[in-house]
């Protein structure tokens, strides 16, 4: 019996669990922020592509 109640005492892992909780919260954020942004900078990424692929570079030196 003195076992179990030493058992039910102990908080040792009460802070590991603490920092899982809030790691998992913070990886669920991120998940999340990345969902929403993809979006956005695929469309940012293709624009650029295109107005690089149609930029013409002139010659300067005269040559």
């Amino acid at each position: 019996m003195k076992l179990f109640n030493k058992f039910f005492k102990d908080e040792s892992g009460a802070v590991t669990v603490d920092w899982v909780v809030l790691t998992a919260a913070i990886v669920g954020l991120g998940i999340a922020v990345l969902t929403s942004v993809s979006g956005g900078t695929t469309t940012l990424a293709d624009t650029i592509s295109t107005e690089l692929g149609t930029t013409t570079i002139l010659d300067q030196s005269g040559s």
